[in-house]
C-alpha cells in the first residue's frame, strides 16, 4: 500500500511543483516553528538535490558540519520512495553508524514530530549483526555464562516450543544484547561457517524473520555501505539459485559519508579462503558413504590445506596498528599452494562421480561444490601474478588468505551507476582541492552533479583547538594528560584513538584512575553506549570507528581528544595504494589523514549553541610539513 505524499498535488501540478513548494514551507514556516534553526546552506542544498532527483542522476553533495545534510536528504528520499512507491536507501558508513539514524534523538524522530509523520523506516543489518540458534545452543551447554543462559531463556515462545509464529516477533537483533562484549557477540552470532540454507531453525531465524520484515519497507531502509555492496554483488546470483536479492527493488540511494564508499565496494568484491571452512566442509563430506579414492582424496586435501596455512603463516608479517599480515610469496608457500589447488581440483571431479551414485544429498553436494569452487577460484588468483591486494589474517585461531581487487570502477560503473536513478553522496569530506574528478573516478561515474556549502559556524567563537607535544617513547606522559583533561572539563569527552591498541593501552592505564563513567567501545553493543554517553552528562567515550556519523549537541560532548595523527596503517591495502602512487605520502597517506582528522574535529560542534575544545595529539619529532598541513585544514587557529 502506497504512502500518501506528505503535501497535496492538484491536477496541474508534478510531483515536483508540489515537492519544490513543500521543501520551502518545511524550512522557511514549519522547522523554524518547531524549534529548528533556519540555515541558509541547509536550504541552498535542498534545492541543489531537487535537480538530481528530477534528472535521476548522480551527485556529490559536499556539506560542511552543521549544514544539516541528513534532513535535508531524510526529506527528499522519504516523498521520493511515496511518489514512486519503491523504499529508498540509507546506506551508512558502516553498521556502527545506521542506529545513529534511527535513535530517540535522531533526525528522523525529529522529522516525524515537527512534520506530524509517520515515517515506514526499517534497517537491514549484515548477517553477523545476527544471533544464531545452532552457536546459541552450544555455547549454553559448554560454557557456564549467565548471559547466554538469560538470552536462550528470554527466546520467543515459537522457537522454543516448535509452534507457528502468529505475527512478525523481531529478535536477535545485535541490539537486544547491548549488556555483551563484542567478543562474548562473536561466540553466538552468525559466521561462515553456518550452513544457512540447509539448518532447521531457518525459518525461525532472526535473520530470516528480520529479512522479510525489511524487504516490505515502505518509506526507508536503512544499512551500511558494505551491506549495500553485498546486495550489488550478490543479486544475480541469488536469483539464480531461487533466493531474493538482499534488498528490495529501490527508488534511490543515499552513501551517507559518500567518501567511504570505494573502500566497501573493494571488500564486498574480496575472495576470503579460510582454513576452518574447508576443513569443516571436507570432514562433513567423510560422514558420508563416499568412495574409498574420494576419501583418500579429501584426506590429501586436508593435510594441503593444513601445510598451506602454515607456510602462509610463516610467510606473512605483522603491521602495528592493523590485522592485515604483509605476504612474501615464497617459493614453499606457492609450491603448497598449487599442490592444494591441484587435490582441490581432483576431489571436484571425484565429486562429479559421487553425484551420479547418489551417495550424498543432493543440497548438501551443491553447498560443498559452490564453496569448493570459490576456494578453487581463489587458490588461483594467489598462485597466480594478480593485480589484486593479499594478505593474511589470524583472529581468535581463525587463519585466513584475503584477496582484494585494487580497481573496481568498471564494475562499479556496469553494476551500480548504469542504473538510471538518483545516487547522493552525503558528505563534508567529497572534493580534492575543489574538484570531485577524483571520487567520480575511482567509482566510475561517468556524468555527475555536484556542490559544495560551508559549515554555518563561528568556529572563533565556537571551538578551541589546542595541540600538545608528546616525547613518542613516553605513552604514559601522553596518557596522563588525557585524564587531566578529562578531570579537568569534568567527563563531556569523546576520545578517539587511531587504533585498537592505542584503545586497550588507554583502558589499561585508566582503571580506576577516574571517578566518572567512561566507555570503552567494544565492551557493550556501540549504539548503547553512545546512548550512555550522550545521556549521563558527566561520561566518557572511548573510540576506533566513531571519526565519523556521530552526532551529539549538547553539554555531552564539549571535547574531542584526538590521540594521534590518524595516518593509515602499513598494512597492505594501503601499500598497495602506495604504490600505485607516484609520491606515495603526499598522495595517500596524508590526504588520508587529512580528511580523517577533519572529520574527527566535526565530532564537537553539531549547533550554533555549542562550544568546545579539540585536543590534538603530536609528536615531538613531528615533519613540520605535515603540522603545517594540518594547521592548513583547522576550523580556527591554535590556541597556544
Amino acid at each position: 500500500m502506497q504512502s500518501s505524499l506528505p503535501f497535496e498535488l492538484n491536477k496541474s501540478e508534478s510531483f515536483f511543483d508540489g515537492l519544490g513548494e513543500w521543501i520551502g514551507d518545511v524550512f522557511y514556516d514549519i522547522l523554524p516553528e518547531s524549534g529548528f534553526e533556519l540555515r541558509d546552506e541547509q536550504i541552498y542544498m535542498a534545492f541543489q538535490l531537487e535537480k538530481a532527483f528530477k534528472e535521476k542522476n548522480v551527485i556529490f553533495a559536499e556539506a560542511g558540519v552543521g549544514t544539516g545534510k541528513t534532513i535535508v536528504y531524510l526529506l527528499y528520499a522519504i516523498c521520493y520512495a511515496r511518489y514512486t512507491n519503491r523504499p529508498a536507501i540509507i546506506a551508512c558508513a558502516d553498521e556502527t553508524l545506521i542506529e545513529q539514524l534511527v535513535k530517540k534523538e535522531g533526525d528522523i524522530a525529529k522529522l516525524e514530530k515537527a512534520l506530524d509523520l509517520n515515517i515506514d523506516v526499517r534497517l537491514a543489518k549484515s548477517r553477523n549483526q545476527y544471533l544464531c540458534l545452532n552457536k546459541l545452543d552450544k555455547v549454553v551447554v559448554h560454557e557456564d555464562d549467565t548471559h547466554y543462559l538469560d538470552i536462550h531463556d528470554c527466546l520467543p515462545d515459537f522457537i522454543h516450543d516448535g509452534g507457528s509464529m502468529q505475527k512478525f516477533t523481531r529478535y536477535g537483533d545485535r541490539t537486544d544484547y547491548p549488556e555483551l562484549t563484542n567478543e562474548q557477540w562473536k561466540k553466538i552470532n552468525w559466521d561462515s561457517l553456518q550452513d544457512c540454507f540447509t539448518c532447521e531453525n531457518r525459518h525461525r531465524c532472526g535473520q530470516t524473520l528480520h529479512r522479510d520484515w525489511y524487504r516490505h519497507a515502505q518509506d526507508l531502509i536503512i544499512c551500511s555501505h558494505d551491506f549495500y555492496m553485498e546486495h550489488i554483488w550478490t543479486k544475480e546470483s541469488r536469483k539464480r539459485e531461487g533466493q531474493l536479492a538482499l534488498l528490495p527493488d529501490h527508488s534511490c540511494v543515499v552513501f551517507d559519508e559518500g567518501h567511504l564508499l570505494e573502500y566497501a565496494s573493494q571488500k564486498a568484491l574480496t575472495y576470503r579462503f579460510s582454513e576452518r571452512v574447508l576443513e569443516t566442509l571436507l570432514t562433513r563430506l567423510m560422514a558420508n558413504d563416499v568412495r574409498e579414492k574420494t576419501l583418500y582424496t579429501i584426506e590429501d586435501c586436508l593435510a594441503h590445506n593444513e601445510q598451506f596455512f602454515y607456510e602462509l603463516d610463516q610467510a606473512s608479517s605483522i603491521h602495528e596498528g592493523s590485522d592485515k599480515r604483509t605476504i612474501e610469496k615464497t617459493d614453499s608457500v606457492l609450491k603448497v599452494g598449487k599442490m592444494l589447488l591441484d587435490t582441490i581440483s581432483t576431489l571436484e571431479e571425484e565429486l562429479v562421480f559421487e553425484s551420479e551414485m547418489f551417495t550424498i544429498n543432493e543440497y548438501d553436494l551443491k553447498i560443498v561444490e559452490e564453496y569448493l569452487e570459490q576456494i578453487s577460484y581463489s587458490l588461483s588468483l594467489f598462485v597466480k601474478e594478480t593485480k589484486g591486494i593479499i594478505w593474511f589474517e589470524e583472529l581468535e585461531e581463525e587463519r585466513t588468505l584475503v584477496i582484494m581487487p585494487r580497481l573496481v570502477q568498471e564494475i562499479m560503473k556496469d553494476e551500480v551507476f548504469s542504473q538510471k536513478k538518483p545516487y547522493v553522496f552525503s558528505s563534508a569530506t567529497l572534493s580534492e582541492n575543489g574538484s570531485f574528478d577524483y571520487m567520480a573516478q575511482s567509482l566510475g561515474i561517468k556524468q555527475s552533479l555536484s556542490f559544495t556549502v560551508a559549515s554555518p559556524f563561528d568556529y572563533d567563537e565556537q571551538m578551541t583547538i589546542r595541540m600538545p607535544y608528546f616525547v613518542d617513547q613516553a605513552p604514559n606522559e601522553k596518557m596522563e594528560y588525557i585524564l587531566e583533561r578529562i578531570i579537568e572539563n569534568k567527563g563531556r569527552t569523546l576520545v578517539l584513538f587511531n587504533s585498537e591498541t592505542e584503545l586497550t593501552q588507554f583502558k589499561q592505564y585508566s582503571i580506576n584512575r577516574i571517578t566518572y563513567p567512561i566507555y570503552f567501545e567494544g565492551d557493550a553493543e556501540i549504539s548503547t553506549l553512545v546512548s550512555k554517553f550522550q545521556n549521563h552528562v558527566e561520561s566518557v567515550l572511548c573510540s576506533v570507528h566513531l571519526w565519523e556519523g556521530l552526532d551529539i549537541p549538547g553539554e555531552s560532548l564539549e571535547n574531542v581528544i584526538i590521540t594521534s595523527l590518524p595516518f593509515p596503517p602499513n598494512d597492505p591495502v594501503f601499500t598497495a595504494k602506495r604504490e600505485s602512487a607516484g609520491d606515495p605520502f603526499t598522495e595517500v597517506d596524508l590526504p588520508y589523514m587529512l580528511l580523517r582528522l577533519r572529520q574527527g574535529i566535526g565530532r564537537l560542534i553539531r549547533t550554533h549553541e555549542d562550544k568546545g575544545n579539540v585536543y590534538i595529539l603530536l609528536n615531538k619529532n613531528e615533519d613540520m610539513k605535515v603540522v603545517q598541513s594540518v594547521l592548513s585544514i583547522l576550523p580556527t587557529k591554535v590556541t597556544s
